[in-house]
């Protein structure tokens, strides 16, 4: 592993094909980035990108969303990196609780202190995002954190 210190920043209008089709190559929902305007960052690392998230942010509530780190720049720890600097933003803004879904990386929010939950557990303003009723399927795995 190397250093995976970040810089993490919002992602602007700038940075809307990168965020999408970064999402999409990886299989991750995109159809609402230009929509949902400051809510995905982007963590970059000796001025490359190297990870892209979202939290929204529904008072002591949070939803963490379509974390991505670059195929080329995986197994450097700046997942990590990215999840913690997420996390931080999100305890920053008042989020006591972190939810999440995921279709390939249980392990590794589990790793985080990430515990399954079944989704008729989760608030309903969390539930009513368009990523829990529209974007990922219900066989996603749902997770949540308290911060």
């Amino acid at each position: 592993m190397t250093d995976s210190s970040i810089t993490l920043r919002k992602a602007d209008a700038a940075d809307a094909d990168r965020v999408e089709a970064l999402l999409k190559a990886n299989g991750l929902p995109h159809s609402d980035v230009r929509l949902e305007s400051g809510r995905f960052f982007v963590a970059s690392a000796d001025a490359a990108v190297v990870g892209i998230g979202g939290v929204e942010t529904y008072g002591s509530n949070g939803l963490l969303r379509s974390v991505v780190v670059p195929e080329s720049k995986r197994g450097r720890g700046y997942g990590t990196s990215l999840c913690d600097a997420l996390e931080d933003r999100a305890q920053a803004n008042g989020v006591e609780t972190l939810y999440l879904l995921t279709t390939t990386a249980a392990a590794f929010f589990r790793r985080r202190g990430y515990e399954e939950v079944e989704r008729e557990r989760v608030p309903a303003s969390i539930r009513q995002t368009t990523e829990f009723a529209d974007l990922c399927p219900s066989s996603a795995t749902c997770m949540r954190k308290e911060l």
